[in-house]
């Protein structure tokens, strides 16, 4: 899956992860580039680590058939869009939630969240950074047979009352 975000700060992010929502291929560029030229950017940096994939699900923003036939020619790569239902209702589409989670992920890192890198590079490996971490305490979780926390509702648990620095005499 593709897609891309953009802050208020001039930059573009095009993500491409798998399934699952890990990172395949990234690239930042400036957020005058268009969606279709940074997913074939994405594209060409994804195809020199991946070259069995054949199918790329896409948000509408990378719709187009220039786009396609550009995927399909020089990398094999079937693109599919997948398209919003309806534009001002919520409603879950099918593989769109895998990357807005990928993004969800990333903008818990406050690196991210606001844009304090000066160079595309710098961005990206903060970007990268972050990935590590993301899938570091994934891979401890499922070595060691720990569930996933749970994120709301159940039991919370409570700090630990601390005795009195002083005893007041």
């Amino acid at each position: 899956m593709i897609e891309s975000w953009a802050q208020d700060n001039g930059r573009g992010r095009h993500l491409i992860v798998d399934c699952e929502g890990w990172l395949l291929a990234l690239v930042v560029t400036a957020a005058s580039v268009s969606d279709k030229a940074g997913a074939k950017l994405a594209t060409a940096r994804l195809i020199t680590l991946f070259a069995t994939l054949q199918l790329m699900w896409a948000d509408s923003g990378y719709n187009g058939s220039p786009l396609a036939e550009w995927m399909k020619k020089t990398a094999g790569i079937t693109i599919e869009i997948v398209k919003r239902t309806s534009p001002h209702a919520f409603q879950v589409v099918k593989r769109r939630w895998v990357v807005e989670r990928t993004f969800g992920w990333l903008m818990r890192y406050r690196r991210l969240a606001r844009d304090y890198e000066r160079t595309i590079a710098h961005h990206e490996a903060m970007v990268y950074w972050a990935t590590v971490f993301i899938m570091t305490k994934r891979l401890a979780r499922y070595e060691t047979g720990q569930p996933q926390p749970r994120r709301w509702g159940g039991e919370r648990t409570r700090p630990v009352q601390q005795a009195a620095l002083s005893t007041g005499s």
